[in-house]
């Protein structure tokens, strides 16, 4: 599999390794990134950070580049793990926005019980896609959206 494709396909299925991997790019990417911004604007200084011009402007347009390649990349690994375990890439919704939707309703609600309870679903849901997507192995062998694979090509199943 190429990079193109690892990154930015939504179809076929990738094992746990590569989905580390992908996670792993983006943090290098992104520290790679601050390195280069904080040498160009010369430091932590507010005042530089957050100007929207000169430099300062296409370091913005770097980063909103880079979060949007990330993001694609991240769902677009998370839907071919999904397809790996033999599941619908459509659950990577439930375990993405999940927790944002049922954790982030605490000051839109006066009960605590009911924010405590919700803030635990949000938590079981995130720990869920954790381990589906990245500890879980996949169907062995082929499925509907592919072949293993952790298998060599040509290999026969009983």
């Amino acid at each position: 599999m190429d990079w193109t494709t690892l990154l930015f396909s939504f179809r076929g299925r990738i094992n746990r390794a590569k989905y580390w991997l992908v996670g792993l790019l983006n943090v290098a990417a992104w520290i790679v990134f601050g390195g280069i911004a904080l040498i160009w604007l010369g430091g932590l200084d507010p005042d530089n950070l957050f100007r929207l011009a000169g430099g300062a402007l296409l370091i913005w347009a770097v980063a909103i580049a880079l979060s949007i390649a990330g993001t694609w990349a991240f769902l677009a690994t998370g839907v071919k793990r999904l397809h790996d375990r033999d599941k619908s890439g459509w659950w990577i919704l439930l375990f993405w926005f999940g927790p944002g939707l049922t954790g982030g309703s605490n000051s839109a609600m006066a009960d605590s019980g009911a924010n405590l309870a919700l803030s635990l679903i949000g938590l079981g849901i995130a720990i869920w896609g954790f381990v589906e997507l990245g500890c879980l192995r996949g169907t062995r062998g082929p499925n509907q959206y592919g072949p293993d694979p952790l298998e060599p090509q040509g290999a026969t199943y009983a």
